[in-house]
Formats: C-alpha cells, sequence, structure tokens
C-alpha cells in the first residue's frame, strides 16, 4: 500500500505524520506500507520547519533530512490512500478526481502549527501521534496476532 500525507505547505504536519507513522510501523513490525508526504501548496526541498523537527526529534523522530515537495500527478496516480489534515485538503483532493474512499482526515482535523511556538508545534505532534495511531489500528486491525502485517495472504485485514 502506497500511503501520501498531504498537508498545504509540505514543511510542518505531512512531514511530522511521515515521520511519527514510520516510527509506528516499525515499532509494530508493520510492513507493506510505503509512506511519502506532499504539498498542496509547496516549494520543491525545503527542509521541515524548525520547530516539527525539534518536536519530532523529542520523540525519537528525525526529519533533518527531509524535504518538501509539491502534489504531482504521479503522486495522484500512484497513491492508494491519502491522509490529509483538513476537509478543505479532503475536498481539494475529490476536485481533481481522487475517490472520496481513498481519503482520510486525521484526527477529524488537524491544525496548522505554522508560525507558532514550540510548544503549538508539540501539541501538533501529540494530535498527529494519537491519529495516527487510529490509523494504524484501522489499516491493519487492532490486537491482530501477526501484529497486523498488512503483507500477510488477506491483506491485514481483521477477519
Amino acid at each position: 500500500m502506497k500511503l501520501l500525507f498531504l498537508c498545504t505547505g509540505n514543511t510542518c504536519r505531512s512531514p511530522m505524520a511521515k515521520g511519527i507513522f514510520e516510527k509506528l510501523l516499525k515499532e509494530r513490525g508493520v510492513s507493506g506500507i510505503e509512506c511519502s508526504s506532499a504539498g498542496l501548496a509547496a516549494g520543491r526541498g525545503q527542509p521541515a520547519s524548525k520547530n516539527a523537527a525539534l518536536a519530532c526529534r523529542e520523540i525519537g523522530v528525525d526529519l533533518s533530512k527531509y524535504r518538501s515537495r509539491p502534489l504531482s500527478p504521479g503522486l495522484l496516480a500512484r497513491t492508494d490512500l491519502f491522509a490529509v489534515m483538513t476537509e478543505l485538503q479532503a475536498r481539494a483532493l475529490q476536485s481533481v478526481g481522487v475517490p472520496k474512499e481513498k481519503i482520510t482526515v486525521l484526527g477529524g482535523g488537524v491544525p496548522d502549527p505554522f508560525g507558532g511556538d514550540l510548544s503549538v508545534y508539540r501539541g501538533c505532534r501529540d494530535a498527529l501521534s494519537d491519529a495516527l495511531r487510529e490509523l494504524l489500528d484501522k489499516l491493519c486491525g487492532k490486537g491482530d496476532a501477526d501484529g497486523g502485517n498488512p503483507d500477510r495472504s488477506d491483506g491485514g485485514k481483521p477477519s
């Protein structure tokens, strides 16, 4: 499965979400989910914001090598599931033909911390962490005997 985290500028929420989700995948021993991130209005090659990187470093997620990128037709075509931060972003994807079933709004919506101090980014990180645990449980089935590995023969779905 190819999962794309999408926000606006691709320097705060979506890189944080990608890093946190990859950490959760590793902790749970889940394979078969490939994560990436992009932004609806992102430039190319910008680092994660300083406070996003600091907030994530506190929980063992390294964003130092991260670089932003805009959403592209290629990403749209090869993504199985889009995890967005707002309903507005979900509607933007739908307006370019992405089926609603392929879009999930994390946590019912995650406010943009851009321009906030470190405490604002910590709050965003924590909200993302909670929403990402829920997403992983949904994708893999909470409490599966094999750890919810989507590579298994039944696709990792609970029976």
